[in-house]
């Protein structure tokens, strides 16, 4: 099952267990308990820490495997070949499981032991989603660091039959005790945050407290990484309210076009952008949703007011908040998301195998989504709003080549159809002749670009009619020490690497303009790099 590189990595990871790792595989006679007896076989010869026990009379899912250690109370389980993007999950579960220690926060270790009730968690997961490990590994961590918490994961594409039952059409997708607990990426945080219903009103206080920021940052993407890097170089007080740190880069899944790195996956990224700010003496305040702008007044501070209630002050502002998938904003859309209207083709594609699904956009994202799709689904319908695809050439070549894809140009999308539970087909409109279409699918992947997360601003500084933040050459925007970078702002063509140039281009602008107009903020010392 494992090849030998991939063995030499696993049995040095396994050289740091503190502790005997006991894997209960329960299994029946498929070949999908074949190819994970095979696993952890292999596995348990790289370490004399580990044993293997098999069951094929329990009353659990089969195929699959619980990770435990003799004389702790840890319930966590892989139902499904935990490889692709859930290798690393495997392997941190082996570790943790073993006593190795989790680069989790303190605080946050402790609020998870902290915990009180039973909490039965079940996650879908599909090995092409490069979302699910975040959700897979923080819910495996609070299952080891807590004995009142039980958390499996599941494959969907192996339990097909539950994830019809259960309507399963988007991953990840969490259960809690029987019913849905969330949808989409989540961190340990998040996670803590919505079971801890305290969370939220002791983090706003600790928020209320903080003293002034010589430079506040408004999101973690790669511009407001770049951005929060550049202040903190120079030596003045710097501060990030991101909503998730990373931004929109998590949601991306190769990275081929970032100068000097060949080839990355967004998590990847985002995870080494977070590494790297938090190496410098920078206040990084994650789960912040940002709700309000206020100009600097006659104290020359800017005040940034979050969705908790708490406001941060500081002389300069970047604000770097991205953007989102652009929705077609159609009857239907908001009743269905998740229920078959979905936005990553690579994590929710497993879970439509075998069925009809759609595709809303003719560039280049919505015609690899095409292309991917193609691969697992009975036939794709791609619809453009344009009279052409506006995708590069050698992906409509790709495109037209395969047998089970239907074009429709001229198509504008105008309702959503379903039977209340989940997509069972769309209307389009024919912009050419104006007569209307039904077509019967169960599956809808929309890929129509994007849309800056500037809503929150709209009266406050000068947006443009698309909504994005106008700025000039240095990136000051309208307001008087604030300034914006990423694709939020007006700045052409939306890349991870523009953005990152933009956000330190408004960092050195900002620090410029503290230089011109007052001496950096001081602060106790305990309050820098809280």
């Amino acid at each position: 099952m494992l090849d030998a590189n991939l063995k030499t990595q696993l049995q040095a990871y396994l050289e740091r267990l503190t502790r005997p790792v006991h894997l209960i595989a329960s299994l029946d006679d498929s070949a999908g308990s074949k190819e994970m007896l095979e696993l952890l076989q292999d596995i348990e010869g790289l370490s004399p820490q580990v044993s293997l026990e098999v069951r094929r009379d329990d009353a659990e899912r089969k195929p699959s495997f619980a990770i435990t250690s003799p004389g702790q109370d840890i319930n966590l389980r892989f139902a499904g070949l935990p490889m692709g993007h859930e290798f690393t999950s495997l392997v941190l579960a082996l570790l943790q499981v073993g006593g190795h220690p989790s680069k989790a926060a303190a605080d946050v270790i402790e609020q998870v032991k902290s915990l009180e009730g039973e909490f039965r968690f079940e996650t879908y997961f599909s090995l092409s989603c490069q979302n699910c490990p975040d959700v897979v590994q923080a819910l495996n961590l609070m299952a080891v660091l807590n004995p009142n918490i039980r958390h499996v994961a599941i494959d969907g594409a192996l339990f097909q039959e539950e994830v019809e039952q259960r309507q399963v059409m988007s991953v990840p997708t969490i259960y809690l005790n029987g019913e849905v607990f969330a949808a989409g990426r989540m961190g340990l945080e998040e996670i803590v945050a919505k079971l801890d219903t305290g969370a939220e009103e002791r983090e706003a206080g600790k928020i209320a407290k903080k003293a002034p920021f010589d430079v506040l940052v408004v999101g973690g993407g790669p511009a407001g990484a770049a951005a929060a890097i550049y202040a903190a170089r120079k030596g003045i007080r710097t501060g990030v309210a991101a909503e998730r740190f990373g931004g929109q880069v998590l949601d991306t899944m190769a990275i081929e076009n970032f100068i000097s790195v060949q080839h990355t996956e967004g998590p990847k990224l985002a995870a080494a952008l977070e590494q790297h700010v938090r190496e410098y003496e920078v206040d990084v305040m994650n789960l912040q949703r940002a709700q309000a702008l206020v100009p600097a007044g006659a104290d020359g501070l800017v005040e940034v007011k979050l969705a908790n209630g708490a406001s941060l002050k500081s002389k300069t502002v970047i604000l770097s908040t991205g953007a989102r998938w652009r929705q077609m904003n159609v009857p239907g859309e908001d009743q269905y998301r998740n229920k078959g209207v979905a936005y990553c083709p690579h994590c929710d594609g497993p879970l439509f195998k075998g069925k009809r699904v759609a595709v809303i956009g003719g560039g280049n994202s919505g015609v690899e989504a095409a292309i991917d799709l193609a691969g697992i689904v009975a036939h794709v319908t791609l619809f453009e709003f344009d009279s052409k695809l506006r995708a590069d050439e050698v992906l409509q070549r790709k495109l037209r080549s395969l047998p089970n894809v239907t074009i429709i140009t001229s198509a504008q999308t105008t309702e959503v159809l379903g039977d209340g539970q989940k997509v069972t087909g769309l209307v389009y409109k024919d912009r050419a002749g104006g007569d209307s279409h039904r077509v019967e699918l169960e599956g809808i992947f929309v890929q129509i670009g994007l849309l800056p997360n500037t809503e929150w601003l709209k009266g406050t500084v000068e947006l443009s009619p698309r909504g994005e933040i106008v700025v000039d050459d240095r990136g000051q925007t309208s307001v008087p020490g604030v300034f914006a970078a990423g694709d939020c702002t007006t700045v052409p063509y939306k890349q991870i690497v523009i953005a990152m140039g933009e956000g330190a281009k408004a960092s050195l602008a900002a620090f410029d303009h503290l230089i011109r107009t007052s001496a950096p903020a001081t602060a106790p010392a305990e309050e820098i790099g809280a």
